[in-house]
């Protein structure tokens, strides 16, 4: 078995804290997901964080900070992010185990 490291000891204290930590990590990780791959999607199409700010009127500092961070972002940010660049947003609701195993973001073209 693997020594832990400092980031198995982190989450370990932390969800002896609270048992939810892992769960809260979790759907942290899947933010920070769709975040990147909405920044993929912006740089795929070679539009630049300034002219999709524009797009989105807000700034490209805030449009930087949404790419680059796993921040809880309101849902009608994403969707004007999606909406801007000519996307939109789907949810789907799944079972919790399941959703476990699924990928937390899938671009359809």
């Amino acid at each position: 078995m693997a020594e832990k490291d400092f980031l198995d000891e982190m989450v370990a204290e932390r969800t002896a804290r609270n048992p939810d930590f892992p769960e809260l990590l979790d759907a942290a990780r899947r933010r920070r997901e769709l975040l990147r791959a909405l920044a993929a999607q912006r740089a795929e199409r070679k539009i630049s964080q300034t002219q999709l700010a524009a797009a989105m009127r807000t700034s490209q500092s805030t449009l930087a900070r949404l790419e680059t961070t796993a921040a809880d972002t309101k849902l009608s940010t994403v969707e004007r992010y999606a909406h801007a660049l000519g996307m939109s947003v789907q949810y789907h609701l799944i079972d919790g185990e399941q959703g476990a195993r699924e990928p937390g973001v899938v671009v359809h073209r």
